[in-house]
């Protein structure tokens, strides 16, 4: 195998489209490189296949790169996440049955009033000995961290009010269907699937919970990283190539069409191009309503690894799975994004590139230029739904007012 080959895994969602599309539309080999792309189908197979060398690189949940790095479950093994794959782009879905107790429309409602009718039906279900229960794509996914933000935000306590389980994306909307869970908080297009298929109702989109939250990532082990710095560069290069492809309106019904294929997500091309467009089918047979950046990829540095992001995903490993907030920890969690990778590889191009690598997260509402050391920077609003923002230089306060 060539030093210029990538083997890269990944699990049947859109946001896995950045490594297909570079390497089935010439981008990759533009840079020199070959990607070779293995399908998998829960995330626990693709960390494993990336740790034993059986891939050189993955998409992956971002918490995943993190606690693999902490050696969370498992010995800590060194991750390094050069790219981010795209912001946003889950929904939390409930089953039919459970939409049509919390009154949900064909609208997108409001996280608050969501969460105040599912607050009542979570403690009718206790009372009666059958508490909820909701499934994520892994222990360690801004899928689980996102869900329980909105549930201890709306005043429900995960765990203790209601159970949350793991389920894998494809088989998402199947786990609804056999009344194994009641709602599920999944990448698309399993939502959508779930929602054409009758057994699902779309609840809200994660970008209502934290706009701009940080999603799927390129990770590599970072001895790889360490060993091969010019081919990363390359292949950074051409995710970053792939994604300005990607978000052209005009590239739209192509890309769902390759996507869909069967070695691909293997999903039909509607599902996916409703995703790509930000059009979101809520209720069965339900015409899809717009919700802008819906997923978000690209634009505004979207692929650019903040190490806000993951200190934020680190709080939310320490609130929800100790062990207590460690300094020690917190550097090591932000050390596995790596913005400077980044910036050498896209150094002498088109791409803005962002002159710090941290910045205050949920602060913004309004759209705003940002310092640049390349390009001109806007970024538009990543606020949380209820208001609050995160100081990567202050996690530890930051935990203490949490509910």
């Amino acid at each position: 195998m060539s030093a210029e080959t990538f083997r890269i895994g990944f699990l049947p969602l859109v946001d896995a489209a950045l490594p297909i599309l570079a390497q089935e539309l010439g981008f990759a080999a533009a840079e020199g490189v070959t990607i070779e792309l293995v399908r998998d189908v829960t995330w626990a197979t693709v960390r494993d296949r990336l740790l034993y060398g059986h891939t050189d690189a993955a998409h992956l949940v971002a918490p995943l790169a993190i606690a693999t790095t902490l050696g969370r479950d498992r010995p800590a093994v060194p991750l390094t996440v050069p790219f981010v794959l795209g912001l946003n782009g889950n929904a939390i879905t409930f089953s039919t049955a459970l939409g049509e107790a919390c009154g949900l429309g064909d609208t997108l409602g409001d996280p608050a009033a969501i969460g105040a009718a599912l607050r009542e039906v979570a403690a009718e279900r206790r009372a009666a000995g059958r508490p909820l229960r909701f499934g994520v794509v892994h222990r360690y996914s801004s899928h689980n961290y996102m869900l329980r933000y909105w549930l201890a935000g709306i005043g429900i306590r995960p765990d203790e009010e209601l159970t949350i389980t793991v389920t894998s994306p494809p088989f998402a909307a199947d786990a609804l269907a056999a009344g194994e869970v009641d709602g599920i908080c999944v990448g698309e297009p399993w939502n959508s699937i779930a929602v054409d298929r009758g057994v699902g109702r779309i609840a809200l989109a994660t970008a209502q919970i934290w706009r701009r939250g940080v999603e799927k990532v390129l990770a590599l082990r970072a001895d790889t990283a360490a060993a091969r710095p010019a081919a990363v560069a390359a292949l950074i290069r051409a995710l970053h190539a792939a994604a300005e492809h990607f978000v052209r309106p005009e590239t739209a019904a192509d890309s769902a069409t390759l996507l869909a294929r069967r070695e691909y997500l293997d999903a039909p091309v509607d599902a996916i191009l409703r995703a790509i467009t930000d059009r979101i089918r809520l209720v069965p047979g339900g015409t899809p309503v717009h919700y802008p950046d819906f997923m978000f990829q690209h634009r505004e540095a979207a692929n650019f690894p903040w190490r806000s992001q993951a200190a934020w995903l680190y709080s939310q490993m320490v609130r929800w799975d100790g062990p207590a907030f460690s300094e020690e920890d917190a550097a090591t969690a932000q050390s596995v994004f790596r913005p400077d990778l980044y910036r050498t590889a896209l150094a002498g191009s088109n791409a803005p590139l962002p002159n710090a690598s941290s910045k205050l997260e949920g602060a913004l509402h309004e759209p705003i230029g940002a310092g640049s050391t390349q390009g001109r920077l806007m970024l538009g609003s990543d606020r949380f739904f209820d208001g609050r923002a995160f100081d990567p230089e202050d996690v530890a306060g930051y935990l203490a007012r949490l509910p």
